[in-house]
């Protein structure tokens, strides 16, 4: 289960009433949007990464389970390493082809290579 701060409560931030109850903020779950419809980016970043090369996929809209499903899916296919991290998929190396390859065989129709 998931613990609330303080941060998340509305409205009231302290009751002396024993039986209060306070209110959270839920978070809304993103629908995924269907793979012919999403636009994503693969763009090449050497930015602060210690002079290594990655290749970002960007503009992903959907679950962070199913972002987290399709970079595995490209982990495996590349063979190589990586990460998920806020709404971008990280493949070490630069993959740039043989991403937009794999993502056109998975459905995801508009990718484009930056």
């Amino acid at each position: 289960m998931k613990q609330n701060n303080r941060k998340e409560r509305i409205g009231v931030t302290y009751s002396t009433n024993p039986d209060f109850e306070y209110q959270f903020q839920e978070e809304a779950e993103v629908e995924t949007v269907p793979k012919e419809k999403q636009l994503l980016r693969i763009v090449l970043d050497k930015r602060n990464r210690g002079g290594k090369t990655v290749t970002l996929i960007t503009g992903f809209r959907g679950t962070e389970d199913d972002l987290a499903t399709l970079g595995k899916l490209l982990k495996t296919r590349c063979g190589v390493g990586g990460s998920v991290k806020d709404g971008e998929i990280i493949i070490q190396g630069d993959f740039r082809q043989k991403i937009a390859d794999i993502l056109m065989k998975e459905g995801y129709l508009k990718s484009r290579i930056i």
